[in-house]
């Protein structure tokens, strides 16, 4: 049996693929179980550098088929468990809530009631990690932060379903004393996301000279962090987190959506060599997306203090390298 194996649920995923391909070169000590579904927002091929690693194996399971799961932890003593596996699309979640309550909450649950179960007869088993949005909170006016001891005000099913999900995960802990963790970010951006995100479509549409759609006027403010970012703080909070406890993870990029679009189609004129405004015309404001959240912002103090993290990718330098990926794969 692999020494010292750690789960990592959904790490086909965009943020996955990311955690894995660090933390499996970083950490040859550990042995990295992913399951991942293989859902349409999933991306095996970006995990080709590490599939024949001798400390990473991966299994194509569903979290909430607890036959699959029951198997796995027959036959790993995991030390740690990196819960990624969510359901994630704002839009998805407007048009078929029940599969975010499948996947969100009742996958969780799953999870939490099998490592129970193993806690029991598994004392050395070190935290759960649940990984949690920004999202939970709300929404805010023009001014001001969320901290962690806000309370959660979700307003659509996808945030809804992962504020329930925290909930389980937190009452877990004060019910059966299960050492958990948990961070909320704001949104993600960089290579390997799927094309259906904000940021990708900009890119793959304009590339593509398809419509870059906006919701309203596009004034809806979103805060941006880059992935090699969140993955150094998960790193963080998964071996220095104090369990128990939640960690903001906030990138101080406030933009509102219109803005973004201007400047990644100003980055992509300038990358193609194209004459200025030469993608303007492909901007299509379209009906704004029902219960639309006004703007997201994490204050980060907790995480800076107690962990020492802070994001360190310049906004205009993390955009550059998410649109060099694209381009490279939408036109070759």
């Amino acid at each position: 049996m692999p020494k010292n194996p750690i789960l990592i649920t959904g790490g086909a995923g965009f943020i996955g693929i990311h955690l894995l391909r660090v933390l499996v070169g970083k950490y040859p000590h550990y042995h990295f179980v992913n399951v991942d579904s293989l859902t349409e927002a999933s991306n095996i091929k970006g995990l080709d550098s590490i599939s024949n690693h001798p400390n990473y194996s991966f299994y194509p399971y569903d979290i909430c088929n607890k036959k699959q799961m029951e198997i796995l932890f027959k036959n790993y003593e995991f030390e740690g468990i990196i819960h990624l596996a969510a359901e994630t699309h704002v839009d998805k979640s407007i048009v078929n809530p029940s599969l975010f309550v499948h996947s969100n909450i009742v996958g969780t649950v799953h999870l939490l009631e099998l490592t129970k179960t193993y806690c029991q007869q598994n004392p050395s088993f070190n935290r759960f990690y649940h990984v949690s949005t920004d999202e939970v909170y709300g929404h805010l006016g023009p001014a001001g932060s969320f901290i962690e001891s806000d309370p959660y005000l979700p307003r659509s099913p996808y945030a809804a379903s992962k504020a329930a999900a925290d909930h389980f995960v937190k009452a877990f802990h004060h019910t059966y004393g299960l050492p958990i963790v948990l961070s909320h970010c704001t949104n993600n951006y960089g290579p390997y996301q799927s094309d259906d995100k904000f940021i990708p479509q900009i890119v793959t549409n304009a590339l593509n000279k398809q419509p870059i759609k906006v919701y309203g006027k596009g004034d809806n403010i979103r805060d941006w962090l880059f992935v090699s970012d969140h993955v150094e703080a998960i790193d963080c909070i998964f071996h220095r987190g104090t369990i128990g406890q939640s960690y903001n993870i906030g990138a101080d990029n406030p933009i509102n959506n219109i803005s973004l679009v201007n400047k990644i189609i100003h980055l992509l004129e300038s990358e193609l060599n194209q004459a200025q405004g030469s993608f303007q015309k492909l901007i299509t404001h379209v009906p704004d997306r029902l219960g639309h959240d006004f703007r997201y912002a994490l204050n980060k103090s907790k995480i800076t203090q107690e962990l020492n993290w802070k994001p360190t990718t310049r906004f205009d330098d993390g955009l550059k390298q998410t649109i060099d990926y694209y381009s490279q794969n939408v036109l070759t």
